[in-house]
């Protein structure tokens, strides 16, 4: 099995830590911080844990490194890590900069490694069930997908909202709707910093009459993650921040009977889906590819996809215009 390292053992860094613990592939962590170096140790006595990644580079037993640091590093340290042999998954967004992430989609390629990309909801099973149900026709053509990402919190002050909540959104509907959207708009408020959106709604067309939208704020009074699909035969609901019964098929529709639209309302059905947590899917889903030498599902390109609709959408916030 592969040997993984992890670079950046933070908030979420340290769930990588514990999913390839998990999964029996855990082979060292790279942390600046000594406190977190500290904790670690406490936690993982028996686990190899360096300060710097020069610790891990020339260490022939470890074939992928997570990196799991701020976004403004990963640029740097995804390039030194392939450049020495590395294959490596980068926590979203994979760089700041659309260039930066084809430099090193290049070099991965160019050294046949893998290299992929944090988008943890493509590895959802939920998410997963949906892609299924279009694809077998129960939904139907699609015509409409709107995903809310609202919460109380927490407020950053290196990133937007849009770069904070929308990667996700935006990768998980370009791989529902199965190409990237041909038009972007973009609008939001601030109110909290100057220069930084609390609060954005992005607007996304896509060919065949497919158009979406993405609605994200930090300062919202309750926690919702909904996405809803729609189709012309039936609709569906994912709603993660429920309990229980998180998605829902709905045979709902309009038909058209003698030249008037008439509602066809079908009721609805609670769609069960496998209960594996996404990140353990996603990590897995790494180790595998390496070990298969296989493209994963949120690839090189699929990083600079999300990456290039996520750099329209801040041009058009900033010109307040659509961009094509």
């Amino acid at each position: 099995m592969s040997k993984i390292a992890v670079v950046g053992a933070g908030r979420w860094g340290r769930n990588h830590v514990r999913t390839f613990r998990q999964l029996g592939s855990l082979a060292a962590v790279v942390e600046v911080d000594p406190a977190i170096r500290a904790s670690l140790t406490k936690d993982y006595p028996d686990l190899p844990i360096y300060d710097k990644l020069e610790a891990i580079l020339g260490d022939s037993t470890i074939t992928g490194v997570s990196v799991a640091t701020p976004a403004e590093t990963h640029y740097e340290l995804a390039k030194r890590l392939l450049e020495a042999g590395k294959n490596v998954l980068v926590e979203k967004p994979i760089t700041l900069f659309s260039k930066q992430a084809e430099e090193l989609n290049e070099i991965a390629l160019s050294k046949k490694l893998v290299l992929m990309v944090g988008h943890v909801l493509l590895y959802h099973p939920a998410i997963l069930k949906i892609k299924e149900l279009i694809e077998n026709g129960s939904l139907g053509a699609l015509q409409y997908i709107y995903s809310n990402r609202l919460n109380l919190g927490t407020v950053r002050t290196e990133e937007n909202s849009l770069w904070n909540f929308a990667p996700h959104d935006i990768a998980v509907i370009n791989y529902l709707v199965g190409t990237d959207p041909i038009e972007v708009d973009a609008k939001g408020g601030m109110f909290l910093q100057p220069g930084i959106h609390d609060v954005t709604v992005t607007h996304l067309t896509y060919p065949e009459n497919v158009i979406a939208h993405i609605h994200v704020s930090w300062l919202h009074p309750f926690k919702e993650q909904r996405l809803v699909v729609i189709g012309d035969k039936s609709m569906m609901v994912f709603e993660d921040s429920r309990p229980t019964d998180k998605l829902i098929l709905y045979p709902k529709g309009i038909d058209w009977v003698s030249g008037n639209p008439v509602t066809r309302d079908g009721g609805f059905e609670v769609v069960e889906f496998d209960k594996e947590q996404p990140l353990t899917a996603e990590c897995r889903h790494f180790i595998d590819s390496i070990a298969h030498n296989r493209t994963p599902r949120s690839d090189g390109a699929n990083g600079i996809s999300v990456l290039k609709v996520l750099e329209k959408a801040q041009e058009a916030l900033t010109k307040n215009n659509p961009v094509t």
